[in-house]
């Protein structure tokens, strides 16, 4: 990040899907309730100044490529899926400097009581 420009977060807190991940084969076809965070670090002072979305992350679009990668491809491993929105992201977004992405797998079959299994990803503009 340049030392130069403030640093602000646009954050989407608890975003839902029903998707087929998993490392097992009745994850692949049963399926399971996966929830994603986005924190996406980067300069909104312009967008913030003159009230232009167009200065800043559009909300939607960012739901909507999650959405995409959560429910339309098939991942092993909830990192994977983390790693793929913040890959993606970086790519997409130039106005971000840095990413992190939370993917929460609900009752992860642990052989247990589990609410969830968590992966975080975090990546940096080089």
């Amino acid at each position: 990040m340049n030392s130069n420009t403030p640093d602000s977060c646009i954050r989407l807190v608890n975003m839902t899907f029903y998707a087929h991940h998993g490392v097992h084969r009745e994850e692949h076809f049963v399926g399971s309730k996966y929830e994603v965070d986005a924190d996406m670090y980067g300069n909104y002072s312009q967008a913030a100044q003159h009230d232009d979305i167009t200065e800043t992350i559009d909300y939607r679009i960012v739901y909507e490529k999650i959405r995409h990668l959560v429910t339309q491809k098939k991942f092993y491993l909830i990192e994977a899926v983390a790693r793929a929105i913040a890959t993606e992201f970086l790519e997409e977004f130039h106005l971000l400097d840095s990413v992190t992405i939370k993917v929460r797998k609900r009752n992860p079959p642990i052989g247990g009581v589990c609410d969830y299994a968590e992966a975080v990803y975090s990546a940096k503009r080089t």
